[in-house]
């Protein structure tokens, strides 16, 4: 009962959402194993699992196939701003599902989100019309193969467990392949129409223009009290008149970065932001001399470069400022503005505490800018440049992927083995570099993962999980099969709309099997049905990080997902139980 009790604490406080859900998993691993719930050669198990394992290698892999410049050529030949809006939702959702399918979904919308954007641009239409509708299908084509998503990983190595012998690459591709294909049409001939009217006219990087004040630069006077200070003494005063300090100008060379400690010269000069009236104002309070004024674009276009960045949940800023993390300081990156589901920020924004989805407008010295835009954890908005990519070396990425994949599906090679060889072949070639190869991994789904799975392995050694499988019995008593596995399905599909898919997947699939065996169906049915119910977040921004992803870009509001997603997941349980009903008989 105590372990019991301790898994629905976890749960409580994964939907309450205060606390990382990493967080969350890796201290109630610690309490079990304190109050002797899980033995203590298990503790740890979980992060050698091969589920663990395979999916940070999928996420590098993932890496090295968007670095190969492989999927820009691809995407390249088939999005043209000039088709209808339509087609252009229909195109950009099948290549998303479909890249769904061979790397991380999230990866797949990161490649496509900025190439849909700026589409939408060039065809003067909302961005919010098709980013719903490609996000929604990425998260559809994860369900076709073994490594498309992480819940169907979780679930082909609990068969292992619980069965014998794991799903294979293509297991699951009868049931999602169907659902994929009838969500991908259904996205594009009908659920883009649902998107509310004022969202439509919406296009969260435009609105960010607005935010683009004035660049000015300023002298120090004589009889100024911060000649011989440090610059960043300015700061305080900055901060009353809703003014940046973008850098100081010594000399003709820009500082940037450490320019705050630099003490304040007669001949030196401050570059500022903002307003005109309020640099004005502080050029008073301050006693400066307005020398050079001029509009921010001829700055960018000298030696700084202006971005947007969209953050994603688990993003290095998340919950912390510009300030926290010394952007300016360190990097020599001024945060100028922020959008937030269509409000825009400009006061105090480098005190602003970030939130996932959040769009920011950043300025700073051109060609360091992709640098700390992946430094923050943070998507750019933009197209990528040739430099970013190697498209020489995109054959010699896709062919090895696709040979491992092929060795690991006839059972030549054991899959995470496989997808090692891929690694460190990329690694070698430089397709990823190595100070890239950490952080391709996403260590909080590594660690709720590590720290669920003993947890999980307990709870059904004790017992915990047959008790919920007997209550569900108990009260679908006299119902068909088919309904209750129904009801796990749409059970499963409430909670991924909360939770985390893993988590999702890794509480509901024991559940599944003990719900099979007492009723003496088929437990791989079961499993199915939680493969493809946990995958389906569609109501929410919280789900799936694709959606959180777009939330910013798109000028979503939180109950704008579930128009859309509510009949998507109606049509995925019409689809997928026949399906599996099918295949996998009871």
């Amino acid at each position: 009962m105590a372990l019991f009790a301790l898994v629905s604490a976890v749960f409580v406080f994964l939907i309450w959402g205060k606390f990382r859900y990493d967080v969350v998993a890796f201290a109630a691993l610690i309490l079990a194993a304190v109050l002797g719930l899980v033995p203590k050669d298990r503790v740890f198990s979980g992060f050698g699992h091969p589920a663990v394992v395979i999916i940070a290698l999928v996420l590098i892999v993932s890496r090295g196939l968007s670095r190969s410049g492989a999927i820009d050529l691809l995407a390249g030949r088939v999005i043209d701003a000039s088709r209808g809006l339509q087609a252009h939702i229909g195109i950009m959702a099948g290549l998303s599902a479909a890249l769904s399918t061979a790397m991380n979904n999230v990866a797949a919308l990161a490649l496509l989100m900025p190439l849909d954007i700026q589409a939408s641009r060039k065809a003067k239409r909302s961005p919010a019309l098709s980013l719903m509708p490609i996000s929604f299908a990425s998260i559809l084509g994860g369900m076709v193969t073994l490594i498309g998503t992480p819940p169907n990983i979780v679930i082909a190595t609990f068969r292992e467990n619980a069965l014998g012998e794991p799903y294979g690459m293509f297991d699951f591709a009868p049931v999602g392949a169907a659902v994929a294909v009838v969500g991908v049409l259904y996205v594009a001939l009908v659920g883009w129409r649902l998107v509310p009217k004022d969202r439509s006219r919406y296009d969260a990087v435009k609105q960010l223009e607005e935010l683009r004040g004035y660049v000015a630069e300023v002298g120090v006077n004589q009889s100024s009290p911060f000649l011989g200070k440090r610059l960043g003494d300015l700061e305080k005063l900055v901060e009353q008149n809703e003014v940046q300090i973008l850098g100081l100008v010594r000399r003709g060379r820009r500082l940037s970065g450490m320019a705050l400690e630099e003490e304040l010269r007669k001949s030196d000069r401050i570059v500022l932001e903002g307003a005109p009236q309020a640099i004005n104002d502080l050029a008073v309070a301050a006693d400066l001399k307005l020398s050079v004024s001029r509009k921010r674009k001829r700055l960018a276009s000298e030696t700084l470069d202006m971005v947007e960045a969209v953050v994603p949940a688990g993003a290095r800023i998340v919950g912390r400022s510009a300030m926290d993390l010394g952007l300016l300081a360190r990097q020599g990156v001024t945060l100028l503005g922020i959008s937030r589901s269509g409000l825009r920020i400009r006061d105090r924004v480098r005190k602003s505490s970030i939130h996932p989805g959040d769009i920011l407008l950043m300025l700073g010295p051109k060609g360091q800018m992709p640098d700390v835009v992946h430094w923050l954890g943070c998507l750019s908005l933009a197209e990528r440049g040739l430099e970013v990519t190697q498209h020489e070396k995109a054959s010699v990425a896709v062919g090895a992927f696709v040979a491992a994949i092929v060795a690991a599906s006839l059972g030549w090679v054991y899959l995470p083995v496989a997808l090692a060889a891929v690694v460190a072949l990329y690694v070698v070639l430089r397709i990823v570099p190595l100070n890239e190869l950490y952080e391709s991994v996403e260590w909080s789904v590594i660690v709720l993962l590590g720290s669920m799975i003993p947890l999980s392995i307990a709870m059904e050694a004790s017992g915990g999980t047959a008790l919920i499988a007997n209550q569900v019995v108990a009260w679908t008593e006299g119902m068909p099969t088919v309904a209750v596995l129904a009801l796990l399905m749409v059970i499963t599909m409430t909670l991924s709309d909360i939770l985390n898919n893993v988590a999702t997947a890794l509480i509901a699939a024991p559940i599944g099997v003990d719900i099979a065996n007492r009723l003496g169906a088929n437990p791989d049915a079961f499993l199915m049905a939680v493969a493809v119910a946990a995958s389906c977040a569609f109501l929410t921004p919280i789900g799936h990080k694709n959606n959180t992803i777009i939330l910013g870009p798109g000028g979503y509001k939180f109950g704008d997902y579930w128009r859309m997603g509510l009949p998507l997941e109606i049509l995925v349980l019409l689809v997928g139980i026949p399906m599996i009903l099918l295949v996998w008989p009871l």
